[in-house]
């Protein structure tokens, strides 16, 4: 039976370890990132009452993720929420896992004051994008600007 919960600090190597599947292709690992990077943002996501980790759990394994963060209150959009990490692990894709956490995302993001749930995704990321569409996300475009050193 599969159960959405939110992680605590002992589902950190689980988690990380799932998250590095975002890394294979079309993905790629981030440029500095490193797994004390990803325990400190880890840390961070599950003390923060504005952020959290939720997870897939199937038979006792963490088999999926979506980390979640409500931001700021913009002036012309409010509250938002924004979707960093969204993966299931490969050999469990396409069973409703990825639907289930997305469902989960948004009523966090109802509890937290958010209006809208939003995600990046790179270009190569077609699937991901169909799921995303398939599951009532409209798409626009993001722009970012890395910052050396950062």
């Amino acid at each position: 039976m599969l159960t959405i919960r939110p992680a605590t600090t002992d589902d950190v190597i689980a988690a990380l370890d799932l998250l590095a599947e975002l890394f294979a292709p079309p993905g790629s690992q981030p440029s500095g990132y490193t797994s004390e990077r990803g325990s400190i943002g880890f840390a961070h996501a599950i003390r923060s009452h504005d952020a959290d980790i939720l997870l897939a759990v199937e038979d006792g394994a963490i088999v999926g993720l979506a980390s979640v963060y409500a931001l700021y209150p913009s002036m012309r959009f409010g509250r938002r929420c924004w979707l960093e990490d969204l993966v299931v692990s490969a050999a469990r894709r396409r069973r409703g896992i990825g639907h289930r956490l997305l469902d989960a995302a948004t009523a966090w993001a109802r509890a937290h004051g958010c209006a809208e749930v939003e995600l990046s995704s790179a270009p190569a990321r077609t699937d991901a994008h169909r799921f995303y569409l398939a599951n009532g996300m409209a798409q626009s475009m993001i722009f970012h600007r890395a910052i050396e050193g950062g």
